[in-house]
């Protein structure tokens, strides 16, 4: 059979066309539902949430709840505890021994736990996934409800390089028993702190 007939009979042969689906991305939450879904799906994502009203109070809990090491940030109102990184001028390898990075999110995502982070925020690419433990800062009144209402907030952004953050690392391949930080940071603390 020739290349053409092939051809012409696939183009004969095509299904009907069929409308897209309508999406109903309708959000009928107030910002109290969204938030303990958030706070609930970190639960389950095994990231320790934390609820506070100011960079303060995030201070004292990390001090209570991290063991000391080499800690970077890129919020300068963390400068006081933490090695502030303006710029990305460092040799990124330089930060292969950090033990805890500090940083802000965009927004959170209750529906899933995640946070979107892009490099403007972090600086470097691999921080977030370098360090021991990550450190995200999330404002309250910057969760949406759903991933259909992130990607409309990030529709219309440009960025060399953003990830949806979700936690530590996981895998259960080996004997079937979860492990954590298998590759990437081992634990994560989120912050929902009232907006400044």
């Amino acid at each position: 059979m020739s290349r053409e007939k092939i051809l012409q009979q696939v183009k004969e042969n095509q299904p009907l066309l069929s409308p897209l689906p309508v999406i109903d991305i309708t959000v009928t939450m107030d910002e109290t539902a969204i938030l303990n879904q958030f706070l609930s799906k970190l639960e389950m994502l095994h990231i320790a949430a934390f609820l506070a009203n100011e960079y303060d109070d995030v201070k004292d809990i990390i001090h209570r709840e991290t063991n000391g090491g080499r800690f970077v940030t890129t919020i300068s109102e963390f400068r006081d505890m933490a090695t502030l990184i303006e710029h990305s001028t460092e040799i990124p390898h330089s930060l292969e021994d950090v033990q805890a990075a500090i940083i802000p999110a965009h927004f959170g995502v209750a529906e899933n736990g995640a946070v979107w982070i892009t490099e403007d925020l972090v600086k470097y690419r691999v921080l977030p996934f370098i360090a021991q433990q990550l450190i995200v800062i999330v404002k309250r009144g910057h969760i949406v409800a759903n991933m259909h209402q992130a990607y409309e907030k990030i529709a219309n952004t440009s960025y060399d390089f953003a990830a949806f953050i979700a936690g530590p690392s996981k895998t259960a391949d080996i004997e079937q028993s979860l492990v954590l930080g298998a590759h990437g940071p081992k634990a994560m603390m989120l912050f929902v702190v009232d907006e400044n």
